[in-house]
């Protein structure tokens, strides 16, 4: 892991207002980051540490977890009470805000 034997930082990468969840897709290729004020996800390509894309969701997202295949990606709000749920697929680097579906859990 670059970096960590010297501890010392090899990257800073802008993304979006008040970021606080990070999460990597299981192949590495790519890092989502939750912009809680800005209510974006921001994609960065792990090769360049470029943000590629954002994609624009719910209100306040906080936290945020890739399925085991990478397909999808889980970013909980918490100014909507909801999860949005992300086709990795569907992300359009270079373009900006994409759609995405949204997913509410029911707690029993």
């Amino acid at each position: 892991m670059p970096g960590a034997s010297s501890n010392r930082v090899i990257a800073t990468v802008r993304v979006r207002e008040a970021p606080l969840g990070v999460a990597g897709s299981p192949d590495g290729s790519r890092v989502y980051v939750t912009n809680q004020f800005d209510s974006t996800v921001s994609v960065i390509d792990t090769t360049s540490n470029r943000v590629t894309a954002t994609v624009r969701i719910e209100s306040g997202p906080i936290g945020v977890a890739v399925s085991p295949d990478g397909l999808q990606i889980y970013v909980a709000n918490i100014g909507s009470i909801t999860v949005s749920v992300i086709d990795a697929a569907t992300i359009e680097e270079g373009t900006g805000p994409v759609a995405l579906g949204q997913f509410i859990a029911v707690l029993p």
